[in-house]
């Protein structure tokens, strides 16, 4: 009897200790130190102009998860913010359908569900002086869009799926107003990825309202705008959709050089490009390390530059880690000098594209400030 109840303090002793361990792994997953201090970045970001567009930022030398808050997710709207009663909310999917369909938050909810990490950024975010915090990254919940549409039966003639919120503003165009829906569109190819959600869910809660409550379009891959918050309809186009936010607004502008020719070129914002920034500087006596995120692409490895040393690869945190996720990164900084120091990052995609400096002409040659993808630099004051 004693040897069995030994042999079964053992066991149990032993999965405890599993446990443990696997709970500090994934309490420590993120690259911090037990009693480390921040060092603040000498750049910080001025003050924001429009504080009822842009509620909320992410403050990088805070960022301490891989997933990010719900009260810490930036929250960005173009016209008004839409209070909004899901008992008696529904969603259209219409135009050029077989079978129009209403339904509302719990006929959708009765879908299978789904979820996917996706991390999420403004294409404005790094564009302006006060805006450089428009990231975050959350488990979104919701069910896939791709057989809401199939089920609906999109016509042959059907080549553009149109997403409208609810937020509206009054918008002119020339000596015209009218009143117009935020929204956004993609061909019906792209619409039909099974990674996108009709998502109700953020970070295992109910949608918070700045963040689209009840329902909004979860795009994996894509820029925010394209993310509609606070849907209303869906509607299938036979041409393509050219609205304020895809034809007007939301439009990079670039000299492109055709042969010795300058040639002006204005695409629609889309696709989430590649992308990193430095995060936070930390210290913990006398050893420093530089901590940081990359994204917009499938991730090989992120280089640290410190002033005009060589670039140094970063080691990357693979202890979470999803498919459309920023990787978190750090690299350790021996031995500093006192005063100012610059650190800038590049992320190198597993296809070989490299981070575009700022002074490429993908972005020195660039005249707006959407999709700001180019290297992020930033200062710091050793002491």
């Amino acid at each position: 009897m004693h040897s069995i109840q030994r042999r079964e303090l053992l066991i149990q002793g032993s999965a405890t200790l599993v446990a443990i361990a696997a709970l500090s792994r994934r309490a420590y997953a993120f690259p911090t130190r037990a009693g480390e201090e921040i060092v603040p970045w000498l750049d910080q970001p001025t003050e924001n102009p429009n504080p009822e567009g842009i509620k909320t930022q992410l403050v990088w030398e805070d960022l301490d998860s891989w997933i990010t808050p719900n009260d810490k997710f930036f929250s960005i709207s173009h016209f008004n913010r839409p209070t909004i009663d899901e008992k008696t909310w529904s969603m259209e999917i219409e135009g050029l359908v077989k079978k129009p369909l209403k339904l509302s938050l719990a006929d959708i909810k009765a879908r299978p569900r789904k979820e996917v990490v996706f991390t999420v950024e403004c294409s404005g975010n790094h564009g302006f002086p006060f805006f450089t915090g428009g990231i975050g990254n959350a488990r979104w919940a919701g069910t896939p869009l791709a057989p809401i549409l199939e089920e609906a039966g999109v016509l042959e003639k059907g080549i553009e799926v149109v997403f409208f919120g609810t937020d509206e503003s009054e918008v002119a165009i020339r000596d015209v107003k009218m009143k117009q829906n935020f929204a956004r569109s993609m061909s019906l190819a792209d619409a039909m990825s099974p990674d996108n959600l009709l998502c109700y869910e953020m970070n295992g809660a109910a949608l918070p309202a700045p963040n689209g409550s009840p329902l909004r379009l979860i795009a994996p891959g894509w820029y925010g705008i394209a993310n509609v918050k606070w849907l209303k309809r869906i509607e299938v186009r036979d041409t393509r959709f050219m609205s304020l936010l895809m034809a007007r607004d939301y439009v990079t502008i670039r000299e492109e050089d055709h042969n010795g020719e300058t040639v002006w070129a204005e695409t629609s914002v889309g696709r989430a490009l590649l992308k990193s920034a430095p995060a936070k500087v930390t210290k913990k006596g006398a050893d420093y390390a530089i901590v940081g995120a990359a994204w917009g692409a499938p991730i090989d490895r992120v280089e640290v530059q410190i002033d005009q040393a060589p670039w140094a690869q970063a080691t990357i945190d693979h202890s979470e880690e999803a498919e459309h996720a920023w990787k978190i990164w750090s690299l350790p900084w021996a031995n500093p000098s006192q005063g100012e120091h610059t650190v800038t990052s590049r992320a190198i995609s597993t296809t070989g594209q490299i981070q575009p400096a700022m002074d490429d002409p993908l972005i020195a040659k660039k005249h707006t400030y959407w999709e700001s993808n180019g290297q992020v630099t930033r200062r710091v004051k050793i002491v």
